[in-house]
């Protein structure tokens, strides 16, 4: 009897030391993870916090301005801005902006972006390619003697556009995606209603400031678009981010 006890202690023992062995190697092994991996993974955990729980990237759309700089309009467009901390980008034209030089250099003051719109809002596709380039450059001459910045981007008159330009001037046109015709309409809520409805992330919306309804609109629109969690920005940010 004393001998099989003797047995049975010895037996417990050698399991013992095989169990402590076998969990040695699941901690060290090939197959296990090591205690200094352990160590890493956690310092990993506190140099790398996970998102804020319910985090969602703000919505960014572009609000551009066709036609002007224009007194009595545009001077009210800046002041409802201002007043909302928001950029947007106006694409001038060179006759209105010879007749209001202090609105532009306003617009420029005040961190909105500047576009061309050519000289004399003239259709660059009915034109040759040298009376073209020189309608653009007049206006951007113009703008760079107010601001002291040349104009990277250009919206033709119409929409439409002569790719071979781009290299000759080196420019970025900048078209549009909702376009609810303010120009057609003195119904400021139908305006409003017309872009609200329609507007998405990443989208470019085109108004004219030379209207006093599409200014009132825009104010409007900006406010509804802002409570849904839309962030307002210039067309370099959005196309360039």
């Amino acid at each position: 009897m004393q001998k099989y006890k003797k047995y049975m202690l010895l037996l417990s023992v050698i399991c013992v030391v095989l169990t402590v062995t076998a969990v040695g190697m699941g901690l060290s092994g090939r197959g296990g993870t090591s205690r200094e991996a352990v160590t890493v993974a956690e310092e990993k955990d506190k140099t790398e916090p996970e998102a804020a729980e319910g985090y969602e990237e703000a919505r960014k759309i572009a609000l551009t301005f066709d036609d002007g700089p224009r007194a009595g309009s545009t001077d009210v467009l800046l002041d409802g801005l201002k007043e909302r901390d928001v950029k947007v980008t106006f694409f001038v034209i060179g006759i209105y902006a010879e007749k209001n030089p202090d609105l532009v250099k306003r617009i420029d003051d005040e961190g909105h972006l500047i576009g061309n719109h050519t000289y004399n809002h003239v259709d660059i596709a009915r034109m040759d390619d040298k009376s073209a380039i020189k309608e653009i450059e007049m206006n951007s001459d113009l703008i760079e003697s107010i601001t002291g910045k040349p104009l990277e981007f250009v919206r033709p008159p119409f929409g439409v556009w002569q790719e071979n330009l781009e290299q000759e001037l080196n420019v970025i046109p900048v078209m549009w995606t909702v376009d609810p015709l303010d120009w057609t309409t003195e119904n400021v809520d139908e305006i409003v209603n017309r872009v609200v409805t329609k507007v998405e992330d990443g989208d470019i919306i085109l108004l004219h400031d030379c209207y006093k309804t599409s200014v009132k609109a825009a104010l409007r629109i900006i406010d509804i678009l802002s409570a849904e969690g839309y962030e307002f920005v210039t067309v370099d940010e959005l196309l360039l981010d």
